[in-house]
């Protein structure tokens, strides 16, 4: 036979769980172009990059919201306008962290991310040179800043420097990978000055309130 619950207790504690229930949930953060968006990925070198970079996070877009609905502009293979829902369902456990540079207003940011399209097309730099030719995610964000709106965002550092064993080290040497090639990470980019944190390992399956050309809240 079940325990009986205590009556003295049960009242209570039904009552907190209703309103529980009844709370109002905050609603989702709205997406402004060129809003940076973080993912830990499922590819096969997204481990190797959260311990490089002691980081949950693997992977970075820029937010574009435009008539036809909300892309993500990424260096995947190759550098790609994806959609927003295939961009959330390629994430581990459909999560995203947004973040956003609230000093710049809404025309700079629509010029970071027209610079970041300008490299549409281009393959994905899997040996992190920091050249045009190919790109990865957070290089390409980097210089779209730049670019766009002269702003310097990330930390770039060795390969090195960054939290690789020396096995993994000698596996990167063969693989092509110059372990004194200066890189930005996707951690390095959400750390660095004026990025405002907006959502943190969240799903936003269909963003409300995004407007094209909205300009950013500033708090």
């Amino acid at each position: 036979m079940g325990r009986r619950m205590d009556p003295l207790l049960s009242l209570p504690t039904l009552g907190l769980l209703f309103l529980a229930a009844g709370a109002p949930q905050p609603p989702p953060p709205s997406l402004h172009t060129g809003d940076l968006v973080f993912t830990r990925s499922k590819s096969g070198r997204s481990e190797l990059i959260q311990r490089a970079s002691h980081s949950r996070l693997s992977h970075v877009g820029l937010v574009e919201v435009s008539p036809e609905g909300v892309f993500v502009i990424e260096a995947i293979q190759p550098v790609s306008r994806t959609p927003w829902r295939r961009f959330v369902a390629r994430a581990d456990r459909r999560r995203v962290t947004v973040a956003r540079l609230t000093a710049l207003d809404a025309a700079q940011l629509e010029r970071v991310v027209a610079a970041a399209k300008a490299e549409l097309g281009k393959g994905y730099d899997a040996r992190y040179r920091w050249d045009d030719e190919r790109l990865y995610c957070s290089e390409l964000v980097t210089k779209a800043f730049d670019r766009g709106a002269g702003v310097a965002v990330g930390q770039r550092q060795r390969i090195r420097e960054l939290g690789l064993s020396t096995e993994e080290l000698a596996l990167a040497g063969r693989l092509g990978i110059d372990a004194d090639e200066a890189v930005v990470t996707p951690a390095s980019l959400l750390a660095g000055p004026g990025v405002e944190l907006i959502a943190s390992d969240v799903t936003l399956e269909a963003p409300k309130g995004a407007q094209p050309g909205a300009r950013p809240s500033k708090k």
